[in-house]
Order: C-alpha cells, then sequence, then structure tokens
C-alpha cells in the first residue's frame, strides 16, 4: 500500500517557498504522492475553510514536478464544472508529459455555492457536468492526437453515494475523504455491491484520511481514521491495507488556518509515520528483536 500526502496549497503561512519545503520534506521522507486542492475564486464560503492565498493546482503542480523527481503528483480534488473539459484534458496531458507520467488527476463535483455563482456554472448541475466532463476528458485523451498523454489514473471524490457510483462508472478509483474507519469499511464493500449492480469492475479504494497524531490513545467511536495516537494511526492504515486500499493520502491540515504557519509541526507527525512504517516496503516495520 502507497502512502501519499496531502499538502495545502492555501492559508495565510503558505508561499513558494513553504511549497517547495513540503515537497522536498514529502519525497525526502520517502512517500509515494503528493497532492493539493482546488478552488479558483475565494469566496466567502471558500475562505472560511480555505483562506487566501489559494494557489491553482495545476500551475504549482507543474512547477512542483521539477523540483521533485519521483513523488507522484495529483489533485485531491480537482472541481471539475468549473473548468472547460478540453482546458483539463490539455492541462492534465500536459502535466503528465512534464513531470515523466506522474500525474493522477482526483475530481469531485464541489460545494461551494457563492464560488459556482461567481464562475457562471450552474451549481444545480454540478453532478451532470461532472460526469460530461469526465467522458469529455477521457475522450479527448484517447481520440486526438493531439491529447495523448499516456495513462492518467482518475480519482472520483466525494463521500456520497452518488460519487461512489460515479467512481464505477467513470474513475480508476473511489477517493472518500476523512471518515471514520467503520464508515469507510462499510463504504468498501458498498463499492463491491455498486460494481456488480453495474456490472462494471471494482475501482481502487483510495482514500483520504487525518492525520493528527496524540500523545494518548483516542477512545471515542466518532474518531477518525488518521487521528490518535502513532499506534492507533498505524492501525487505521494497516485495516485499510486490509481492506484493499491500494494508496492512501494522509491529511494533516486539521481545519485552523493559522497552522498554515508553522508546517513543521506536520512535517514531525510525517516523520514520526515513517519512521513507524517503511514506506519503501509499503507495510508497517518489523519490530527488531
Amino acid at each position: 500500500m502507497r502512502i501519499g500526502v496531502n499538502v495545502p496549497n492555501f492559508g495565510p503561512g503558505t508561499g513558494p517557498d513553504v511549497l517547495r519545503r513540503w515537497a522536498r520534506t514529502v519525497e525526502a521522507l520517502g512517500y509515494d504522492m503528493l497532492m493539493v486542492s482546488d478552488h479558483v475564486v475565494i469566496t466567502p464560503d471558500v475562505a472560511a475553510q480555505y483562506p487566501a492565498p489559494f494557489y491553482e493546482p495545476f500551475t504549482t503542480l507543474s512547477w512542483l514536478a521539477g523540483i521533485t523527481e519521483r513523488v507522484q503528483l495529483g489533485t485531491t480534488v480537482l472541481i471539475m464544472p468549473y473548468r472547460h473539459p478540453l482546458l483539463v484534458a490539455r492541462m492534465a496531458a500536459n502535466l503528465q508529459q512534464l513531470s515523466g507520467g506522474r500525474l493522477v488527476l482526483g475530481v469531485g463535483v464541489g460545494w461551494a455555492r457563492q464560488e459556482f455563482d461567481a464562475l457562471g456554472v450552474p451549481f444545480h448541475r454540478r453532478g451532470k457536468l461532472t460526469d460530461d466532463y469526465l467522458r469529455d476528458v477521457r475522450t479527448a485523451w484517447e481520440d486526438d492526437d493531439d491529447y495523448r498523454c499516456g495513462r492518467i489514473p482518475i480519482w472520483i471524490g466525494g463521500n456520497s453515494d452518488a460519487g461512489l457510483r460515479r467512481a464505477v462508472r467513470l474513475g480508476d478509483a473511489w477517493h472518500p475523504l476523512r471518515a471514520t474507519l467503520p464508515w469507510l469499511r462499510e463504504k468498501a464493500e458498498r463499492l463491491k455491491v455498486v460494481a456488480d449492480e453495474l456490472g462494471r469492475p471494482v475501482p481502487a479504494f483510495t482514500p483520504r484520511i487525518m492525520l493528527r497524531l496524540t500523545d494518548a490513545p483516542i477512545d471515542d467511536p466518532e474518531r477518525r481514521a488518521g487521528v490518535g495516537s502513532i499506534d492507533q494511526v498505524l492501525d487505521d492504515l494497516e485495516q485499510l491495507r486490509l481492506l484493499g486500499s491500494e494508496t492512501v493520502l494522509l491529511d494533516p491540515f486539521g481545519g485552523d488556518p493559522r497552522e498554515t504557519h508553522h508546517p513543521e509541526v506536520a512535517w514531525q507527525a510525517l516523520a514520526t509515520l515513517a519512521a513507524r512504517w517503511d514506506l519503501s516496503a509499503h507495510q508497517p516495520r518489523t519490530e527488531q528483536p
């Protein structure tokens, strides 16, 4: 099982130097993937959670591709209705070529109604637009020589049943976000049922979980995966591996924009985890006698 990191590409403490240090830290620690988020217009509903500055994902990843050598690059998640599908197909194809084939395109339908209004995109049609645009992107990659770029995996984000079904119909992986382990276990089984109902292959299961290490274990049935003592987080990862997760993305951002001024806290958590999970072997480290 590969492990990636969701890097904050937003917030008052974020800038080119911090993003550079994030990328080099993630790669140096041995993590497999670096992903960033997406917003275009920082409307009040967006700013409440993801304040400016917000670095556009394709631009940021293209720059980080030149800073890194090995780590995969991706979006978690690109809001599909915000951009013309041929623009997405072009930018993704170019980034795939410029990065040496390291791109993963995670997409979602979006949630910020004010941002949809600012962009002139109908909020109530976001699901249908996402489906149509995904088909258009794949068609461009497959049928137009000018867009050919090799295989780019598409991860479908979203915790709803609609998102799960969209992943089965149109994606290579289902990418749920920041949930509890019991919920993820239940939905991993649901993914297989939906695939069987639709007569489709079961897509990969690639959840994004939190990363918040605590000194003592957390005894709470509502504890989200990735939150707790290092042993709890290691067990969460092992349980996800047993559920068939090919990749797990760690999200160290806890929701307070002030955290972006102190990325060293997240880097230390990543280093602590890397010391206990053999990233090169994609499994927990064997305890030495």
